[in-house]
C-alpha cells in the first residue's frame, strides 16, 4: 500500500457536457481526497510536456489542438494506491469499450473525446502534477471522514 497523489484532467468534452460535478462526486464517494483543483487553458508547451510520449504519433497535433481549444479542469486526488484506484474509476481509453460503472464506460463513446485523463503510473502523476500545479496550490489536510475511509493500520503502513 502506498499513499499517493494522482493527476486528473476533465477534458474539453467533459467540460462541455457538464460532467465535472459527476466526476468529482465519483472520486469523493470512493473515498479519495481532493488536494488541488483549478480551471486552466493549457499552453502548447504544457501540452507538449504532458503528452510527450505521443510526440511521434500521427494524432499528436490534433490531440494538442483539442486540449487547447477550451479550458480544462485540473485536479489532484490523494489516497492509498490513488493512481490505480483513479484509473479503474476512469475506465479504459476507448469509451465505447470501457467498463460499465466507470466514468468513460457510463459517459463516453470515443477514443479522443473520452472526457478525462488520469495518470497511468506514479512517476507520470508526479510529472503531470508539476506541469499544472505549483506546490503552494496543493494542500495537505485531515478530513473528518478519513477515519471511516481507511483502517488505522492501513494509514500507519503508508506513513
Amino acid at each position: 500500500m502506498n499513499m499517493q497523489r494522482t493527476a486528473v484532467l476533465v477534458k474539453p468534452d467533459g467540460l462541455q457536457r457538464g460532467l465535472i460535478g459527476e466526476i468529482i462526486s465519483r472520486f469523493e464517494r470512493k473515498g479519495l481526497k481532493l488536494v488541488g483543483m483549478k480551471m486552466i487553458q493549457m499552453s502548447d508547451e504544457m501540452l507538449s510536456d504532458w503528452y510527450a510520449e505521443h510526440k511521434d504519433k500521427s494524432f499528436f497535433n490534433d490531440l494538442k489542438e483539442f486540449m487547447a481549444e477550451l479550458p480544462i479542469i485540473a485536479m489532484v486526488w490523494e489516497g492509498i494506491d490513488a493512481v490505480m484506484v483513479v484509473r479503474r474509476l476512469v475506465g479504459t481509453t476507448l469509451g465505447r469499450e470501457a467498463e460499465g460503472g466507470s466514468i468513460r464506460g457510463d459517459f463516453g463513446m470515443s477514443q479522443q473525446y473520452n472526457l478525462i485523463h488520469a495518470s497511468a503510473k506514479e512517476e507520470d502523476a508526479k510529472r503531470e502534477i508539476a506541469i499544472v500545479f505549483n506546490s503552494n496550490e496543493l494542500f495537505s489536510y485531515h478530513s473528518v471522514i478519513d477515519s471511516v475511509i481507511y483502517a488505522q493500520y492501513e494509514v500507519k503502513e503508508c506513513s
